[in-house]
């Protein structure tokens, strides 16, 4: 079974940093590249981050450029989310997720590619 488990969250003032980890279980973590989403109250969910197989290639949206940086540990079977100078509008649940089998690097964005979800992790950033 396929199981993604986001943990890290939490509330912290604008300006400040976060980790989010993913630990990763049920599949062959290596072979599959894989991405972060968040989903603000109100808003639908949309494209953070994505790393390939061997971290070779990263992706980003526009909104966290800069600021975000995505790694992955594949003896760990994990991926990391490190939030920095973080803003109010980064308030939302965020979601690892893995592509279907066979899911080649490229259109990161593209939510119907990712067939396995976390449960997510609340990230808050309030004065």
């Amino acid at each position: 079974e396929v199981r993604l488990v986001e943990s890290g969250g939490g509330l912290v003032e604008p300006g400040g940093s976060l980790r989010l980890s993913c630990a990763a279980s049920g599949f062959t973590f290596s072979n599959y590249n894989m991405g972060w989403f968040r989903q603000a109250p109100g808003k639908e969910r949309e494209f953070v981050a994505a790393i390939s197989r061997a971290a070779s290639y990263t992706d980003y949206a526009d909104s966290v450029k800069g600021r975000f940086t995505i790694s992955r540990d594949n003896a760990k079977k994990t991926v990391y989310l490190q939030m920095n100078s973080l803003k109010p509008e980064d308030t939302a649940v965020y979601y690892c997720a893995r592509p279907a089998p066979g899911s080649p690097w490229g259109s990161n964005d593209y939510q119907a590619r990712y067939d396995s979800w976390g449960q997510g992790t609340q990230v808050t950033v309030s004065s």
